[in-house]
Order: C-alpha cells, then structure tokens, then sequence
C-alpha cells in the first residue's frame, strides 16, 4: 500500500542516471499546468536511510524546483534496488 506524503523538496534524491533523462520543454509545459491547476499527480518515491530517493516523477519534481516549491506530494513506494 502506497502512503502518499508531503516531503521537502530537497530531502529528494535523484540518482545520475534519472537526470541524464531531463527534458526541460517538459519541464517547463509541466510548470505551466501546476500554476494553473496545481500538483495533480503525485511523484514516487522510496525511503533510503534519512532521504528519499526518486523512482517517478523527474519532470514533475523538476517542475516544482523552477516554480520555488519548497514540498512535494509524494506517494511511498517499496521499490527494488538497481
């Protein structure tokens, strides 16, 4: 069961191999739709010691640092480790 939380934005975690799949025309039409609408959809992450490591929602949380959001929702997830 997923638990869907508000968490910091920088207590989020990105490993190197999601932001190398960073478009920032995404990023920015994503920008657009949560001024107008707010966050929709809630990002995945899961927990890792103190943090919280992204496993969905690059675009959207990258959304969120442009617009100066300081928290996120977020859905917890058990996710597997690469």
């Amino acid at each position: 069961m997923m638990k869907k939380k508000t968490l910091a934005v920088a207590d989020i975690y990105v490993p190197v191999k999601r932001r190398q799949t960073l478009d920032p025309k995404k990023v920015d039409t994503i920008a657009e739709s949560m001024l107008a609408k707010g966050q929709e959809t809630p990002i995945l992450v899961r927990e890792d010691g103190n943090r919280f490591v992204l496993v969905e929602g690059l675009h959207r949380l990258e959304a969120c640092r442009a617009l100066g959001e300081k928290t996120v929702f977020a859905y917890l997830v058990q996710a597997r480790l690469y």
